[in-house]
């Protein structure tokens, strides 16, 4: 047996539930193909596989929504008590988690056996994954690629058939750009729609959100039918969406289109033919599709926002691992990028940082004003394919600038922030809007190239219309759109 003789997680749990196949049997099959692919995409950071095993034999997964399928949890947050947890960083390489988070209870819940954990970059920051701590992370279509970030072991074990689900994060795409680099489907709920606490309840005062990278659609529509929460401790606090909502056949919808980078760089030939083919399919399903030439959001003000915000909230959380290890954090202690975003939240007034939080909700009341024209803004997923490693090294004089960042005022950091990040968000300027929002984005794999290099598409509706984005998910895969 092979564990690839399913089409997705849905399938597993049936076959468990139908007696077909038991859940031992399925993990011994994952450990296989773990095992025999993991050394050429390095995509798995630690393993519990005996725990797992047993997991597989003594748990009741009677009438479980994934019933004994076994999974990989993302190494950054999604805490699982006395497994390690090293957020892809040398300070934590021997740190062990000392309670399990709301939403990884919840993946126990519906049936789940998780088997490790997958590769991150250090704290998730990169949109590639190549964590100095575990190495880099191989995109399986090509070798020489890397599988994206900051979910980019999450997306490799699912692309190569070790796994067909698993869990992801996304604080600025990091879902939706692995997604679309590895052919998968990459969904990113809405603010409050999955569980949080007790460990951490605002990621990134919002921004970052826990979901998963799937095969299909009804994987993704039925882990959000049950893992959506109205979870009144949570600062964002969200009504659920009723099964009806998500399973019943989607009404023509008014969708716009640009395939313009919201930050004016170049978007590739590829990237402009999938947004365009999923235009037309869309268009051929009957619904109303409009190109549009001005941008809903200032892209540039909006991640000069983001990078405030992701500054503010390093230095804090640093204040923290400092406490904790009672020491002071040193060059030494991390990656230079890592450095540099913690130097340049130390000098950033609270007057600024309540000021672009402020600017975040009035970005979220105008794409509330863009969703009373449109239902559904569709956009490339990312500019390009997968990019080689390495392509987005530091050069040399901008890596002296980042080691002195403490010896500049705040404007001038957020400047230096802005080059370090200056080629790979060329390469994903789409997704950190609907981060910054609230809004809940997917990515689809509608295209692939000359090379056979996939490319995704996104699209984004109103906060809490998952509903519209899987209803229309699911006529273009039913409609053969999906590549």
């Amino acid at each position: 047996m092979t564990i690839n003789e399913w089409t997705d997680a849905t399938a597993m749990a049936e076959a468990v539930q139908n007696k077909t196949v038991s859940p031992r049997e399925l993990v011994e099959a994952t450990i296989r193909e773990a095992e025999r692919m993991n050394p050429k995409i390095n995509a798995i950071v630690s393993r519990r596989y005996e725990k797992a095993l047993v997991e597989a034999e003594s748990r009741d997964f009677s009438d479980k929504p994934f019933s004994g399928v076994p999974i990989f949890l993302k190494d950054l947050g999604q805490e699982q008590a006395g497994e390690p947890s090293t957020a892809g960083s040398r300070l934590f390489t021997s740190y062990y988690a000392k309670e399990t988070d709301n939403y990884v209870k919840k993946l126990e819940e519906l049936g789940f056996i998780i088997l490790g954990r997958s590769s991150t970059p250090e704290f998730g920051f990169k949109n590639i994954s190549d964590a100095q701590t575990h190495g880099s992370v191989n995109l399986p279509d090509d070798m020489t690629r890397n599988a994206g970030g900051s979910s980019g072991g999450a997306a490799a074990l699912v692309s190569s058939g070790i796994s067909p689900l698993a869990p992801a994060s996304d604080g600025g795409g990091s879902i939706r750009i692995p997604a679309s680099f590895n052919g998968l489907i990459g969904l990113k709920p809405t603010r409050g729609r999955i569980p949080v606490g007790p460990i951490s309840f605002r990621g990134w005062q919002g921004a970052s959100v826990q979901f998963a990278l799937t095969k299909t659609v009804r994987d993704t529509a039925r882990l959000l039918d049950h893992m959506q929460t109205c979870q009144m401790e949570s600062p964002f606090i969200l009504p659920k969406l009723s099964k009806v909502s998500l399973e019943q056949a989607v009404r023509p919808l008014k969708i716009a289109f640009s395939t313009a980078s919201p930050i004016g760089g170049k978007v590739s030939e590829s990237a402009i033919k999938a947004t365009k083919k999923a235009a037309r399919a869309l268009e051929n399903l009957g619904h109303h599709v409009y190109e549009i030439s001005d941008q809903p959001l200032n892209g540039i003000e909006a991640m000069q926002s983001y990078y405030i915000m992701n500054s503010v909230e390093t230095a804090a959380m640093f204040d923290g691992i400092e406490a904790g290890l009672g020491r002071s954090m040193t060059i030494e202690d991390m990656e230079l990028m890592t450095w540099a975003i913690f130097q340049s939240g130390q000098k950033i007034p609270a007057k600024v940082y309540s000021k672009i939080l402020a600017q975040w909700d009035l970005y979220s009341h105008q794409m509330a004003v863009f969703h009373e024209a449109y239902d559904i803004l569709l956009t490339p997923t990312v500019s390009d394919v997968a990019p080689k490693h390495g392509q987005f090294a530091l050069s040399g004089s901008l890596q002296d600038q980042l080691k002195h960042m403490a010896d500049f005022d705040w404007p001038k950091q957020q400047e230096l922030i802005w080059d370090m990040f200056a080629d790979s968000l060329d390469w994903t300027p789409f997704t950190q809007q609907a981060n910054l929002t609230g809004q809940p984005s997917i990515s689809l794999p509608v295209f692939r190239n000359a090379e056979g290099l996939s490319l995704g598409v996104q699209l984004t509706a109103a906060k809490g219309r998952e509903d519209l984005l899987l209803q229309l998910s699911k006529q273009m895969e039913e409609g053969s759109v999906f590549s």
